[in-house]
C-alpha cells in the first residue's frame, strides 16, 4: 500500500485547548465565569433553612447548626468531592457528566455494565436542563425582591423588573458574551469582597458565631430537632447548588486556576457571609430577628447602602444566569456531538473563542420556561421550593460514577474506595432524599423536565442506532461497488463527496445519483465525521484516508466533543485524496431519511414516532457541517426501524 493509501491511525485527545494565559489570570477569569451560580446562594440559602416550607425557631442553638451544617456542606461536597477529587477525573482537560462517561467508557471498554455509567450521565445530564431553567429565575428574582428591603411599597414591581432583566438576559444571547464578558471578573471580584466584608463586621461584633466551624453544633441540630432537622437539609443545600456546574466549567480555565480561585478567593468569601449572616441573627434582640430573617443578606448592609447592595447583587445574578445558559448551551453540544440529540443549528458569536456558540432553540426554550417558572411561583421562597432536586440528583449520580472511575479507571482497591464513596453517598443521598420532600411543592417540575430529556436523549440515541444498523444491514461493499461502476457510468469533471454516516458501505445518496443520474465525478469521496470521545483531536491527526483505486476515496474527519465540524475547513487539511479540495469544483452529495413504519419495531411505537418527529426537526448535514450552500445537493431514502 502506498503512502497516499495508508490510513492515518485512531487519533488521541489532546488535552483541552491549552491555556496560554497565566494561573493568576485564569484563576481571575474564572471568578466571573464559573463561580456566579455558587456565590449568588447566600442571597436566599441561610433565609430559606428558617423561613422556607418548614420554620425553625430563630435562637443560638439553631442558627449555630444551621451555619455548621453550611460550613461542613461546603467542605464536604463542594471543596472536597468536586474541586479535590472530581476535578482529578478530567476526559483530556474536560469535565462535567458527559465527560466522565466517555473517560469511563474508554477506560473499561463495553462491558455489560457500561451502559449503566452511560445512562447515570445522561440522566445527570437531563437533570441540568431543569437546574438551567430554575437558577436564572430564583437569583434575579432574589436580588430584585432586595428592593422590598429598601423600600416595601416595590413589592408591586419586583415581578416585572425580574421578568424585563431575565428577557433582555435572553436577547442578549444571540450578541454573544465577549464585550459582556470582559465586565464579569471585575464586577464578581466587586460582589464577593464587599459581601465577605459585610460578613467580616457582623463577625466582629458577634465573634460566638464561630463556634459553627464546630461539627459538634450540626450534629447537635439533628439531635434536637431530628426530622426538621432533616428537611432542612433541603434548604442548606441551596448554599453548594452550582458545585456540579464547577467541574463542567473545569476546560475553560483548567483545575489549577480554579483550585487557586476556589480556595484562595470564593470560598473564604462565601464562608464570611454565611458566619455573617448567622451572626446578625444571634446578635439581634427577638423581635427584629423575626424581621431580620425575612431577607437577612441585605440586612447585613447599612440602610443607606442597601439600594447600591441591590444593584450589585442584581448584576451579580445577570452574570449567574449567563453562566448557567451558556452551560446549557455546552452541555447541548457535547450532547450532539456524542449522539444524543439530533443536530441543531448552532451559531458561533466568537472568531476566536470556539466554546462561545449560540444555541437559538435552546435558548427561546430556556427563556419560556423561566417565565412561566416567574409567573407561576411568584416569588424565590416559592422557587427554593423546586430548586435542589436536579442539582442533589446531579450530585448523586456523579458520586456513583466516582465509584466506578476509583475502581474501574484509577483501579483503587474496592476497600480504599468504599468508605470514600460510602462517605459521600450518605451525605450527598440525605440532602436528595431531603429534596424528594420537595417535590408536591415545585420540585416535580426539574423531575418532569429531566424525564423529559432522558426521554428524548435515549430516544435519539436508540432510535439513531436502529437506523444505522438497518441501513449498514443492506449497504453494498463500496470495493465492489467502485469495480462495478467504473465502466458502467459515465465519468465527469470535478469532485462529488458523499456525506456517510458509517465508514462502510455505500451511501445511498450516491447509489441514488448513479441511478437516477447516470454519472460519476472523476473524484468520489466517500466522507464520514468522526466524533472521538475526547474533547479535542490533535489536527495532525484530523484527518484519515483510503484510496480505493479508480478515483474513488475513502475518507474521515476526527473532531473531539467539544469542537465545531467545519467540513471545508477539515478538507483543506486534506492534501493526499486525490488533490486539494477547490469548493468551486465540488458537490456535497447528501441523504435524508425518511422513517416508514415497521412490522417489527426496535422500540416502542411512540418512541418511533418521537424519534421520526425529531428526525424531521433537526438541522440539515448543510448547516451542521458548514458547508457552501450552493454545492449541495440532498437526495432522499426511506428506512424502516
Amino acid at each position: 500500500m502506498s503512502e497516499a493509501s495508508t490510513p492515518v491511525h485512531q487519533p488521541h485527545g489532546v488535552p483541552g485547548k491549552g491555556h496560554s494565559a497565566s494561573k493568576a489570570a485564569l484563576a481571575v477569569g474564572a471568578i466571573g465565569i464559573v463561580f456566579g451560580d455558587i456565590g449568588t446562594s447566600p442571597l436566599y440559602a441561610f433565609r430559606e433553612t428558617f423561613r422556607g416550607a418548614h420554620h425553625l425557631p430563630i435562637d443560638d442553638l439553631h442558627v449555630l447548626g444551621v451555619v455548621s451544617l453550611i460550613f461542613w456542606s461546603m467542605t464536604l461536597v463542594v471543596a472536597i468531592q468536586y474541586v479535590t477529587i472530581l476535578m482529578w477525573a478530567d476526559n483530556k482537560g474536560q469535565g462535567g457528566s458527559l465527560a466522565l462517561v466517555a473517560l469511563i467508557s474508554r477506560s473499561i471498554g463495553k462491558t455489560k455494565y457500561s451502559w449503566v455509567a452511560v445512562l447515570l450521565g445522561v440522566f445527570a445530564t437531563s437533570l441540568f436542563y431543569g437546574d438551567s431553567m430554575i437558577t436564572p429565575a430564583i437569583s434575579v428574582l432574589s436580588a430584585v425582591e432586595g428592593l422590598t428591603v429598601v423600600d416595601h411599597r416595590m413589592d408591586p414591581f419586583v415581578i416585572p423588573i425580574a421578568l424585563g432583566l431575565l428577557v433582555f438576559l435572553f436577547i442578549l444571547q444571540k450578541r454573544g458574551t465577549a464585550k459582556v464578558g470582559a465586565l464579569f471578573a471585575p464586577v464578581m471580584i466587586v460582589y464577593f469582597t464587599v459581601i465577605a466584608g459585610m460578613g467580616i463586621w457582623q463577625i466582629v461584633q458577634t465573634p460566638e458565631i464561630l463556634w459553627a466551624l464546630n461539627p459538634w453544633y450540626a450534629i447537635n441540630f439533628f439531635i434536637l430537632d431530628g426530622w426538621f432537622a432533616f428537611l432542612a437539609l433541603g434548604s442548606v443545600v441551596l448554599a453548594v447548588t452550582g458545585a456540579e456546574a464547577l467541574y463542567s466549567d473545569m476546560g475553560h480555565f483548567g483545575r489549577g486556576p480554579m483550585r487557586l480561585s476556589w480556595f484562595g478567593f470564593v470560598m473564604p468569601c462565601l464562608l464570611l457571609n454565611y458566619f455573617g449572616q448567622g451572626a446578625m441573627i444571634v446578635g439581634l434582640p427577638e423581635e427584629i430577628a423575626e424581621e431580620a430573617i425575612r431577607n437577612p443578606f441585605f440586612f447585613l448592609a447599612a440602610e443607606e447602602w442597601r439600594l447600591p447592595l441591590v444593584f450589585l447583587a442584581t448584576a451579580a445574578t445577570f452574570i449567574a444566569s449567563q453562566a448557567v445558559i451558556s452551560g446549557a448551551f455546552s452541555i447541548t453540544h457535547q450532547a450532539i456531538q456524542m449522539g444524543y440529540i439530533p443536530r441543531l443549528s448552532i451559531r458561533h458569536t466568537s472568531e476566536t473563542e470556539g466554546g462561545q456558540i449560540y444555541i437559538p432553540i435552546v435558548n427561546w426554550a430556556l427563556m419560556i420556561a423561566v417565565i412561566v417558572l416567574v409567573l407561576t411561583f411568584q416569588n424565590s421562597s416559592n422557587l427554593a421550593s423546586a430548586y435542589g432536586i436536579a442539582v442533589t440528583g446531579a450530585v448523586t449520580i456523579d458520586t456513583l460514577l466516582m465509584a466506578v472511575l476509583l475502581v474501574g479507571v484509577w483501579k483503587w482497591k474496592w476497600w480504599y474506595a468504599a468508605p470514600l464513596v460510602l462517605l459521600f453517598l450518605i451525605v450527598d443521598g440525605a440532602y436528595f432524599a431531603a429534596n424528594l420532600t420537595k417535590v408536591p411543592d415545585g420540585g416535580w417540575f426539574p423531575l418532569v423536565v429531566g424525564l423529559i430529556a432522558f426521554t428524548l436523549l435515549t430516544t435519539w440515541a436508540r432510535g439513531r442506532k436502529l437506523m444505522r444498523d438497518r441501513m449498514s444491514e443492506v449497504a453494498l461493499p463500496m470495493e465492489i461497488f467502485a469495480k462495478s461502476a467504473k465502466n458502467s457510468a459515465l465519468r465527469v469533471p470535478g469532485t462529488a463527496i458523499f456525506m456517510a454516516s458509517s465508514t462502510a458501505g455505500v451511501p445511498s445518496a450516491l447509489l441514488h445519483n448513479i441511478k437516477h443520474n447516470k454519472v460519476l465525478h472523476e473524484r468520489v469521496v466517500i466522507l464520514t465525521v468522526d466524533i472521538a470521545e475526547v474533547p479535542y483531536v490533535d489536527p495532525g491527526e484530523r484527518c484519515e484516508y483510503h484510496d480505493l483505486g479508480d478515483g474513488f476515496y475513502r475518507a474521515i474527519l476526527h473532531y473531539g466533543f467539544m469542537e465545531a465540524t467545519d467540513v471545508p475547513a477539515g478538507l483543506k487539511q486534506m492534501k493526499k485524496c486525490g488533490g486539494e479540495f477547490d469548493m468551486m469544483q465540488t458537490s456535497f452529495f447528501l441523504s435524508r431519511q425518511t422513517l416508514l413504519p415497521s412490522e417489527k419495531p426496535g422500540m416502542a411505537i411512540w418512541r418511533e414516532k418521537v424519534f421520526a418527529w425529531m428526525l424531521r426537526n433537526s438541522a440539515t448535514a448543510m448547516d451542521f457541517f458548514k458547508l457552501p450552500t450552493n454545492r449541495v445537493v440532498e437526495l432522499g431514502s426511506q428506512v424502516e426501524i
